[in-house]
């Protein structure tokens, strides 16, 4: 029985938390996959899971080798889809960290277009406004909304994006002195905590200075989708990301303000982690979302 065997087991049973529920995920039986584990852990001489009948669990021995175990075989795997002769028919399980707002906005359909083309592929997808550490969590790739920070991750831009400062033409004409953006400050606002900076609003001058401007109203919500509803019921101005936005600006529901202030660093970027083989799925997923974007701007 070769090693990488024998590591897979391992890997298996830590990663489906239990014997009995990796049996069930890959189709061997209890015994084997035990079996598997014990002949490991003699051939280093270590022992990697304490084993009761109710419990289960890592030694810290296990928890050293997992970590660098997992990333082993993840080379290995990848090196082996860089060779296949058809990448095209993908299989296997994609894990995808993507944030609640890109999901439930239009832009969402591209995940879904994604599945659609690659049937063999199962995608898990994982819609959470926290920024989630990739590699502990065993997530392929993430797709995230923002400026982008320095981080260890190796990043593509699939699309640039905006935010839009609006409110209702009823909103505006109830609030006339709104002549600059430090005049927001005195008008009801609708706070997105998502936002890094809740309570202030970052502008650009055009000489490339910046000030922030403070802001605060009748409602604070971590959903881009609730903040626009906010503003369209004209309840106060909110930011709000061009993407859930477009319909009601381009319908006339909603006027923005002060494009000419508001940064355009912005993207929509695939994010994962630094492999030497990049896995052919990952790869092939990122391609895709960049050209679906081309096609839907």
């Amino acid at each position: 029985m070769d090693t990488l065997t024998r590591i897979r087991a391992f890997i298996d049973v830590v990663e489906a938390e239990g014997f009995s529920a990796a049996a069930r995920r890959t189709g061997r039986s209890k015994a084997l996959l035990s079996k598997y584990v014990r002949e490991l852990e003699d051939e280093l001489g270590a022992l990697l899971l304490n084993r009761t009948t109710r419990q289960f669990s890592m030694t810290e021995a296990g928890h050293t080798y997992y970590r660098t175990a997992s990333d082993i075989l993840k080379e290995i795997d990848n090196l082996a889809d860089l060779v296949r002769e058809n990448n095209a028919q993908l299989k296997g399980r994609l894990r995808i960290s993507v944030p609640r707002t890109f999901v439930d906005a239009d832009v969402g359909q591209s995940l879904i277009d994604f599945a659609k083309e690659n049937p063999d592929l199962s995608l898990e997808i994982a819609a959470d406004d926290r920024f989630v550490d990739l590699i502990e969590e065993g997530f392929d790739v993430a797709i995230r909304v923002t400026k982008l920070e320095d981080s260890g991750m190796i990043a593509r831009k699939i699309s640039d994006f905006r935010v839009h400062l609006c409110a209702t033409p009823e909103f505006l004409e109830r609030h006339p002195n709104i002549e600059h953006p430090t005049d927001i400050s005195n008008v009801p606002f609708i706070v997105d905590t998502n936002a890094r900076s809740q309570a202030s609003i970052r502008f650009h001058n055009p000489d490339n200075t910046s000030f922030a401007v403070a802001v605060s109203g009748p409602i604070e919500v971590n959903s881009p989708h609730a903040t626009l509803r906010a503003a369209l019921a004209g309840i106060g101005i909110a930011l709000i990301p061009d993407f859930i936005a477009r319909k009601p600006i381009e319908s006339g529901e909603l006027v923005t303000l002060f494009n000419d202030y508001l940064p355009t660093d912005r993207g929509i970027y695939a994010v994962y982690p630094h492999r030497r083989y990049l896995p052919a799925k990952v790869r092939i997923f990122v391609d895709y979302l960049h050209n679906w974007f081309k096609k839907h701007p």
